[in-house]
């Protein structure tokens, strides 16, 4: 495993440094780094790694959301809140249901089996969007009417809400006593839980920071082990009550930037180097989960599927931002930043397919060719939308 961890971390750097060389976001060159040397490529990953690559991934996911969460500033979300929550939801519903339809249509899918793939298809990737965010928020590029803040909150929420509704189709699938109103419900309940949980370990992570004398890598080192305890316990009690762990993740770096903004600035800072293995381990092992020949499968209909969802995505980001005070580009930027799939269809997307799913191995073949598709060109959109739609 040690050799396979070598080969991610030096080629990972190569192909980071050669992409941006040639203008195009590094995460591209990260991703066909894990496609080329991954278990359907030159399979010169180790078997140990990818049978824990899934909690390597959550750590990295985990290290962004803090540093997500430590660049919400207040006032700015008090401004943008309303948009946030309306992106939160329209754009994820409206993709989702459009992809159901197109199921039904080009695929003879049943209902349920729709909606499993509508909502692996219609979480957006935090991986991708947020540390653009980041980068431009340091930058100050469209911070003065808080867009990044806005597509920060956005994205990731939208996640939960995706996720929290597949996993209801999902128990209507295994014939469960759960039924997709209730998984409704318990968005509301994992995200009142999930901040609420957020709030609490916060607080008392503010009282420790105050009282003691703590080196701020230290302090990085427990926040990030504290959200790996915090994400741990969602799974341990998800059968009792649902708890969104990451977005209590996000809630932690909220409350310190505003409790200890000097604290919180140093530990941007530290988790900012953090993320440099972080995002190199991320993206390699989800280029190594890709398998090209079952993205193609799905064809030119699974194209048309991701394409249709896009374009109501797209509706729905624009609805979503109506009565902002935005500008037509903004918006546009906005739309952009909506398009990335990645690390939720490299996680879930081959559930439908474990779970016994007739049409599984389609959805996972779709799910795939989205990631193939839609991370590229968001990544790009999202780097050159910034230079000409923003100020």
């Amino acid at each position: 495993m040690a050799f396979s961890l070598s080969l991610i971390i030096v080629l990972g750097l190569l192909f980071n440094k050669i992409f941006k060389f040639i203008k195009l976001p590094g995460l591209i060159g990260m991703l066909l780094l894990g496609i080329l040397i991954g278990p359907y490529g030159l399979n010169w990953l180790s078997d140990d790694l990818l049978r824990i690559s899934d909690d390597f991934r959550k750590i990295a996911l985990i290290v962004i959301l803090l540093r997500a969460g430590i660049g919400l500033n207040k006032e700015t979300l008090k401004k943008v809140g309303k948009s946030a929550i309306l992106l939160s939801i329209i754009p994820c519903l409206l993709e989702g249901s459009a992809i159901i339809l197109m199921a039904i249509w080009l695929f003879d899918f049943s209902f349920i089996e729709g909606g499993l793939l509508g909502f692996i298809i219609a979480a957006v990737s935090p991986a991708v969007v947020v540390p653009a965010m980041l980068d431009f928020k340091d930058r100050g590029i469209g911070d003065k009417k808080g867009i990044t803040t806005l597509i920060l909150a956005g994205s990731s929420v939208d996640d939960i809400f995706a996720i929290t509704i597949f996993s209801g189709f999902m128990g209507l699938y295994s014939a469960t006593k759960v039924s997709l109103w209730l998984s409704i419900v318990n968005i509301g309940i994992s995200i009142v839980l999930g901040i609420t949980l957020g709030l609490l370990v916060g607080l008392l992570l503010v009282f420790l920071f105050k009282k003691l004398s703590i080196r701020n890598t230290k302090k990085v080192l427990l926040l990030i082990g504290i959200a790996i305890f915090m994400t741990t316990l969602e799974s341990f009690v998800s059968n009792i009550v649902p708890i969104s762990a990451l977005l209590g993740v996000m809630t932690i770096g909220f409350l310190l930037l505003e409790k200890l903004p000097n604290t919180a600035k140093g530990l941007s800072d530290k988790l900012g180097k953090v993320w440099i293995f972080a995002e190199i381990l991320l993206f390699v092992l989800v280029g190594a989960k890709v398998n090209i020949l079952v993205a193609l499968d799905s064809g030119l209909l699974g194209l048309a599927i991701i394409s249709v969802g896009l374009l109501f995505r797209s509706i729905g980001v624009l609805l979503s931002t109506w009565k902002s005070d935005f500008t037509v580009k903004e918006r546009l930027f906005c739309v952009i930043s909506f398009i990335p799939k990645a690390t939720v269809q490299a996680a879930i997307g081959a559930i439908p397919l474990i779970m016994g799913v007739p049409s599984g191995e389609l959805i996972l073949a779709i799910a795939v060719l989205s990631i193939i598709i839609t991370a590229p060109i968001g990544a790009i959109g999202i780097k050159n939308g910034a230079k000409r739609l923003l100020t």
